[in-house]
């Protein structure tokens, strides 16, 4: 006897992650929708500020964290499995972390010639 699934129980495993993306996306869009209403009625009483973004902090806080997570899964994939394909998984956010961190000094540079 084998174990086969039923239609029915193959229908309703195929049904629940199209479900979840629709009811993902619902909420995503009534999120937008009343969040952009709140500014307009804000924007409407004068109480409303624009959020300064802060690149700079941005760039150096994203670089070092991608650094230090890349840098981590060089070292594991190098001793795991040596040099592979895998060992691309790491490079990238290392390569990542380094260009975000030269952006920052870059631009600090770039500043202070000014």
């Amino acid at each position: 006897m084998q174990n086969v699934p039923s239609a029915a129980a193959q229908v309703i495993v195929s049904i629940i992650p199209i479900v979840g993306i629709v009811m993902g996306c619902g909420v995503i869009f009534f999120y937008l929708l009343w969040n952009h209403k709140q500014r307009m009625l804000m924007i409407d009483k004068g109480s409303y500020k624009r959020i300064e973004f802060d690149g700079d902090s941005f760039s150096i806080f994203s670089g070092l964290m991608l650094l230090c997570i890349g840098l981590t899964l060089v070292i594991f994939f190098l001793i795991k499995e040596g040099f592979s394909y895998s060992l691309l998984s790491g490079l990238l956010p290392f390569s990542l972390g380094i260009s975000l961190i030269v952006y920052f000094i870059l631009r600090l540079k770039l500043l202070k010639d000014k």
